[in-house]
């Protein structure tokens, strides 16, 4: 347990020495040489490498909680009610946090002065698919190309079932 302490709070420091460092850095306008060799070279090279080892992980991850998950229940009945649960608890947490985006948004007024006439971009999103093709899409064709692509929906849908096989 000792070491778990030791470990957080060497998160907890590191963590204050970065926006220690980036604050320094932000006030001052950093030199030529710490853009080039610092932020650039050493602290982007290990920021982009800590980015793609999460990102690594994320897939795995998710795919043998699921699947653990789903074969320590001794009744498969019990995994409908704690996904009834489970989307009732998303739906509602989804509700609060966008009341309070809402809101902040309200009191703040981010954007207050853009003239969104200046600039030239432009959109055009793409038509959705039609709700039969969402949910033939759910179930993936080939999970392991579904891994490679991070496409969680369908790794959770292949998870889900791989663990409910007898």
């Amino acid at each position: 347990m000792k070491s778990m302490h030791t470990l957080t709070r060497q998160i907890v420091l590191a963590m204050l020495a970065g926006i220690v460092l980036g604050s320094l850095l932000k006030l001052s306008g950093p030199p030529a040489w710490a853009q080039l060799y610092l932020l650039d070279g050493v602290l982007g090279v290990v920021g982009s490498l800590f980015v793609s080892a999460l990102k690594m992980m994320v897939v795995p991850l998710v795919f043998v909680s699921l699947v653990t998950g789903v074969t320590a229940l001794s009744d498969l009945r019990t995994l409908g009610r704690m996904g009834a649960r489970a989307l009732a608890l998303f739906l509602a947490t989804t509700a609060i946090a966008v009341t309070i985006a809402l809101g902040v948004a309200g009191i703040i007024d981010p954007g207050q002065g853009f003239d969104a006439g200046a600039t030239s971009a432009s959109f055009s999103g793409k038509e959705a698919p039609p709700l039969t093709q969402m949910l033939t899409d759910l179930v993936p064709t080939n999970p392991v190309a579904a891994m490679a692509e991070g496409n969680m929906l369908q790794i959770i849908v292949f998870a889900l079932l791989f663990g409910m096989a007898p």
